[in-house]
Formats: C-alpha cells, structure tokens, sequence
C-alpha cells in the first residue's frame, strides 16, 4: 500500500481502490475538526465529484477501532470516515503524459469539452453569482494575504508579497466594473475549484476530472475562468505557456467567452499564490518528509504569481537604464533574482568582448577602444541578441545598460518588436550628490565591473540623452532611497502597467 499525504488528507492507494481521510485540521478555510465534519465532508466529496466522474467515486465507508488495529467490517467502535475510489491507472494523469510530451490541442479540447458540458449543467443563482463580486473575491484573496505573510522573508520575499498583494487589490478597484459583467453574464457558476493538472486522468476512451473542492463552498462558487486559469497556471509552471495560451485562447473559443482573457492573469495571479501558501504550509508539517522541496515549491510558485502580477503573458524584455551611478546593476540583478529571470550587462558583455578583465578597471591606455563608437555599437547588438536568445526557454530578461543614446533605445525598441516581445523600460534618477558620491566609492570597491569614475561624472552626463521618446514604455523611478525600497517601487509601478 502507498500513502500520499496534502495539507489536509492522508491518501491510501490499496490496489484497486483508493482511499482519503481528512485530517483532524482547522486551517480556517477548511475546518475538519470533528469527526462529524470529516463524515458530512466525505459525504460532501462524493456527492460533488460524481457531478464530472461519477465511476470514481464509489461513496463513504466507516473505519473501526478493533483489539487488533483498523478494520472496514462492521465490528466495534467507528474511528473514522473515508472515502472509497476507484483506483486510476498509472501513467494517464495529465502531469504524466505532459513529461512524456503527449498533451496537444487534442487533449486540451477534450478537457474543454467535458468542463463546457459541465459548465453549461450548473445553474447560475443570486446564490453563486454573488461570489463574483470583488468584495466575496477579496474573502479569500485577503485571506491568502493573512496566511502567505508569516512566509513572507522565507518561501515569498517581502517584496513580491507586497507587490501581489497591492496589484490584486488595485485590480478590483480599476476593473469592478469587469466583474459586474461576468456577472451579468452569468459566468459565475458552482465550478470545480481545484483543476489542475494531477486532477485530470485522460486515456484514449475515458476522462475523469476528479478531486474538486467539496470543505468550503466559496472556492467553487467562481468565475469559470478562475477555474479554467488554475489548469492554464500549472502549464505555465511547467515551461508549457504554448499550452497554457493554447487552453485560454480554446477557451474562449469553445465558451463564446473573449472577455475572459481580459481577467485570466488576475486569476493566474490568485491560483499561483495559492499554490506557493498551500506549498508553504506543507513545508511546516510535522509529517512532511521533505521540508525543502515544499519550500523550493512554493518559491517557484511565488516568482510566477510575481510575473503575472508585473508582466504581460508573452515574453518580455525588462529594460533597466540610467544615468552612470543610479544603481542599475544593483536594482537589475534584484529585479532578476525576484522574477527569476537571466539577466545581461553591457558592461559584462563590452569587457567579455574586449577580452578584458572583468573585475578590473581597465587601464587608461585601453579605455578609448573599449569605449569607441565601434565597440559601444557591438556591445549593444550582443547585449540585444543574448538577451533575445534567451526568451527561447525564459518568459522574460532583463537588460542592464545605461542606453544613454536614442540611436540604442530605437534600435532595442525596433528589435523586440520584431521579435514580438513586450518591451518595458525602467529608468533610474539619482540626485547628482549621490552619484558623485557612489562614484567616489567605487575607488574602494573590489570587483566592481563598471569603469566609470568620479572623475567620468561630466563626460557621461554631457552624453546622456534622456529618454523622452520612450513616453509610453518608461517607468522612472528615484533611486535615491534603498536598493529594496526602489525595486519595491519598480514592481510595485510594472504592476500598475498591468492594470490597464
């Protein structure tokens, strides 16, 4: 027999029948913490998930407390409820077949098809509907924030979490009257609530969508989008976005339904938080096995619900640019870390390219032709061509240059639109005593990449052309406070892009 064990239930495979019993929990938004209320919620189990596989779900059976240990005859005192499944077959869950690269449009619109049919079944009500308001939305995602914040510093960093948590309260605010449409619409329905990609048994004749949230009604009561976005968010973990669009765009398509990719990356946004809190607390039980890898989890799972929060869904380049001495490198490889995303210097690449070394100021004698038109123009095509290369396998880059001149700010603009990929440029202002300030430092930094000095100041800003062109991409920031009180800034301005 094997034993797999989530948050809140202990699962026994006991070929050819599966059996889960609730653990003696109360986590608020599931509360299982009596054995009546672990039987009603077996009951509650059963009678729901028959609604999309009723073959799987076989009903609830009594556990007794014998002289001998635990037994399903009907001998002495009942020390349990669980219910009883049906067994599925090894190597057709979803999550298996898409690391056998087997999940195409194909299997998508099967899944789309039966959610569709069921969908159609359950009758909207003044019930339900009320559970697409922002202020019924806010219950939950309020109390996702109250949870997550104990990580936050730990499994989330303070910076992401203040930035999910802000972009999705500014969200209801800038687009209430988005959800007072689904509404009115009747898209919010008595859905699923848990469809991800372990949920979903697909063979070549049969499909079982099981194991849908029965403990706490408000998590079924969603927007079908919000219940479709789940699937499309763990396509996205897995490096799949061509599926997860794919899902989306099919989605749409099948549910006559374009509105609701308008709204899928709020609700990506929300799915993914929840998966790094569920993740997060999975990594503090007692039970749990491996600690780590639920924390490494719920890492992963935090990072991306950061992207959707500051991003577009297709690839983007972040551009950090600024004045010699605004803290570029410093605020880049941060907003890098946070995101998850390869980052490239100019510096790095000018030095790589010049073959000079990269923790040394270079000697005067070699400075003009590091610096020469000639290699500048170089550097910026192989900062641009890295970069680009990278989003290949990466959702998104980030660039690290001062792209002082307007020819390098046309031709970074002229390339990501060939390339189709979302451009948004972040320009860093420092006052010029502070500048002049880290400049002077620099002399005593080890390892310092950049050649600028104090003695540079002048040249550099005579040749800087502020990026007024750049209007409706640019993000300027002040950079004089803290390196973490400016990338909170940056993230929390990338989400505001979001909002509109």
């Amino acid at each position: 027999m094997r034993s797999i064990q989530t948050h809140i239930s202990w699962v026994f495979i006991a070929s050819p029948f599966v059996f889960k019993v609730k653990k003696p929990v109360n986590l608020g938004f599931a509360d299982f913490s009596t054995r009546e209320r672990r039987r009603h919620f077996c009951q509650r189990e059963v009678e729901l998930n028959r609604r999309l596989c009723p073959e799987v779900y076989l009903g609830v059976v009594p556990i007794f407390k014998t002289a001998s240990g635990f037994s399903f005859n009907g001998e002495g005192e009942i020390a349990e409820y669980c219910v009883k499944m049906k067994e599925l077959s090894r190597g057709w869950f979803l999550s298996e077949l898409l690391t056998k690269n087997l999940v195409g449009e194909a299997e998508i619109n099967r899944v789309l098809s039966r959610l569709h049919r069921f969908y159609q079944s359950q009758s909207p009500g003044p019930k339900i509907d009320l559970w697409g308001t922002p202020e019924k939305l806010k219950i939950s995602t309020d109390e996702n924030f109250a949870q997550v914040e104990p990580f936050a510093g730990k499994t989330i960093s303070p910076a992401a979490f203040e930035t999910v948590r802000h972009f999705t309260n500014r969200f209801y605010a800038v687009h209430g009257k988005r959800f007072r449409e689904r509404i009115q619409q009747h898209r919010i329905r008595d859905c699923h609530g848990d469809l991800h990609l372990d949920h979903i048994h697909i063979t070549p004749d049969t499909l079982s969508i099981f194991d849908c949230i029965e403990f706490n009604d408000r998590f079924r009561f969603i927007d079908v989008v919000n219940d479709v976005a789940f699937l499309a968010m763990d396509f996205d973990f897995e490096g799949r976005s061509d599926l997860a669009n794919l899902l989306l765009r099919n989605a749409a398509r099948q549910f006559q339904d374009v509105a609701m990719l308008k709204i899928a990356s709020f609700y990506k946004c929300y799915r993914a938080f929840v998966r790094g809190k569920v993740e997060s607390i999975l990594g503090t039980e007692k039970e749990t096995r491996n600690p780590q890898e639920h924390e490494k989890q719920a890492a992963r799972y935090f990072r991306l619900a950061l992207r959707y929060a500051v991003t577009d869904s297709e690839p983007s380049v972040l551009a950090v640019m600024g004045r010699v001495g605004t803290g570029k490198t410093t605020v880049a490889e941060r907003l890098a870390s946070e995101l998850d995303w390869p980052i490239f210097s100019s510096d790095k690449i000018r030095k790589t390219l010049a073959g000079a070394p990269l923790a040394e100021r270079t000697a005067p004698e070699l400075r003009e032709k590091i610096y020469s038109d000639e290699m500048t123009e170089q550097t910026y095509r192989e900062l641009l061509r890295q970069g680009l290369a990278a989003l290949e396998n990466r959702h998104g880059v980030v660039l690290d240059a001062t792209f002082s001149s307007r020819t390098y700010r046309e031709f970074l603009r002229q390339e990501c639109e060939k390339a189709k990929v979302h451009l948004q440029v972040i320009e860093l202002d420092v006052d010029r005593a502070t500048i002049a300030s880290r400049l002077k430092a620099r002399d005593q930094s080890a390892g310092e990449i950049s050649d600028a000095r104090l003695e540079d100041l002048e040249k550099l800003t005579a040749a800087y052309e502020p990026p007024s062109e750049l209007a409706a991409d640019l993000i300027k920031i002040s950079a004089n406070d803290s390196a973490f009180d400016t990338v909170k800034t940056a993230l929390f301005q990338l989400s505001e892009t979001r909002l509109h």
